[in-house]
């Protein structure tokens, strides 16, 4: 079977490609030449259930955004993940990435493989270490990830984390030179955990050319984790943050080598000027390969409200080349996040995405914009709640306003409304 990459490289234009190239609004050309190129993912498992949406993701392509869901060790109730995963959809979310862990994390995993009408996405070394019940992370064996994989991807998983990058000789480093927040990533954690328990390389680094041999069977596309994304903004740009960048480029190359699809993921905690850096690195070390990042949070003080510290480094990051944006939650750093917080979280992120998309000017974006002000200068308040990013939102606080009968005005200005006097005049 060949990859959709390898399709694109020699030519030719698959119905998968044409389906992305009207979903994007763009030609099935432009989707061809990125992937061909290695710019442009189109995350697709040939086993997707109920022919998920298929959307792209990269450059010239419109901002997607990452919801994460998935039960915990001290919370495992899969109807509250289906009702995530529902909510999720019904709010536009581009992908869904099951992290679950616990009692209930299999059972989760495939309900969403087998729900989900949106791409999903999974870190398999999850269900691998869940699987050693009460053993040590050192006991993990490469043959228990890919067995994992292989049952992940036959039940249809789009794209998988993986932490390749995170090697024995950065771990070493950051034992020596401590940071304040150290390895905040789970799937970074246990990986050097496992290396400085077993003294040995990094499993999924040493055989990262297996890897590649059985992803390339479904043609999964592989996101390179970033095991050492800074976790406070003391952290960023930090010598194993880019060590591991520069790590995940050339992995990046071995997979375009074989035809795979590659993403890579970065921070992280990340101060307002040195966001722009970050992108920027990252297209220079990684090859231009679509570039999913978490957050940035551009502080660490606002618990409670890291959905706005995240989906203002969004925006910013988006603008300077992210393509792919997971979503961070008000309960991020507190607690697993209800639906309340999924819903503010993902409008968040796709407020900051949309942002990126007018000020890169992709077509499209601003028209949004245009549509919204002139229902607003005509007082035509139905519409603006239907072309709002969440009409559920707007109606609820539509329905809590006054709306004079006579002139249409709100009860934020009454008589003072200044569009009314101007349209008056």
């Amino acid at each position: 079977m060949k990859t959709l990459m390898e399709l694109a490289k020699s030519g030719e234009i698959t119905e998968i490609m044409q389906i992305a190239a009207k979903n994007e609004g763009v030609t099935a050309e432009t989707i061809r030449q990125g992937l061909a190129n290695g710019s442009i993912i189109v995350p697709f498992n040939i086993n997707s259930r109920n022919r998920r949406n298929i959307m792209a993701i990269g450059s010239g392509i419109k901002t997607k955004v990452n919801v994460n869901i998935g039960a915990s060790q001290m919370l495992s109730d899969i109807n509250l993940e289906r009702e995530k995963l529902k909510l999720a959809e019904e709010h536009k979310a581009d992908a869904i990435m099951d992290l679950s862990v616990g009692e209930k994390a299999n059972e989760v995993r495939d309900m969403v493989l087998a729900e989900s009408k949106i791409c999903v996405g999974t870190v398999p070394i999850y269900q691998a270490l869940n699987r050693l019940k009460h053993q040590g992370v050192e006991a993990l064996k490469i043959e228990d990830f890919f067995a994992v994989i292989t049952d992940q991807a036959e039940k249809g998983v789009d794209f998988i984390t993986v932490h390749c990058g995170v090697t024995k000789e950065i771990v070493e480093y950051s034992q020596k030179n401590p940071r304040l927040a150290g390895i905040v990533s789970r799937g970074g954690a246990i990986m050097a955990e496992w290396i400085l328990k077993n003294n040995q390389e990094n499993p999924l680094f040493k055989h990262y050319d297996r890897l590649l041999d059985l992803v390339k069977q479904y043609d999964i596309t592989l996101s390179l984790g970033d095991g050492f994304r800074p976790g406070a903004i003391h952290d960023a740009t930090d010598w194993c943050q880019i060590a591991e960048l520069k790590v995940l480029g050339d992995l990046t190359k071995r997979a375009w080598e074989k035809n795979v699809q590659i993403m890579v993921e970065g921070p992280g905690h990340v101060p307002l000027n040195q966001i722009k850096e970050n992108m920027e690195l990252e297209k220079k070390y990684c090859h231009g390969a679509p570039f999913y990042i978490l957050g940035p949070l551009v502080t660490d003080i606002a618990p409670g409200y890291d959905h706005i510290t995240s989906a203002i480094g969004a925006a910013i990051a988006a603008t300077h080349g992210a393509d792919f944006l997971c979503y961070v939650t008000p309960a991020e750093h507190l607690h697993l996040p209800d639906d309340k917080d999924l819903v503010d979280g993902l409008i968040a992120h796709r407020i900051a995405g949309h942002a990126a998309d007018i000020a890169q000017g992709l077509k499209g974006a601003k028209e949004l914009d245009f549509e919204i002000s002139t229902a607003r200068k005509n007082f035509d308040w139905d519409q603006q709640v239907a072309l709002s990013i969440n009409p559920k939102e707007a109606r609820r606080r539509l329905d809590l306003n006054k709306i004079d009968d006579e002139s249409g005005v709100c009860s934020m200005c009454g008589d003072f409304c200044s569009m009314k006097r101007m349209n008056d005049l």
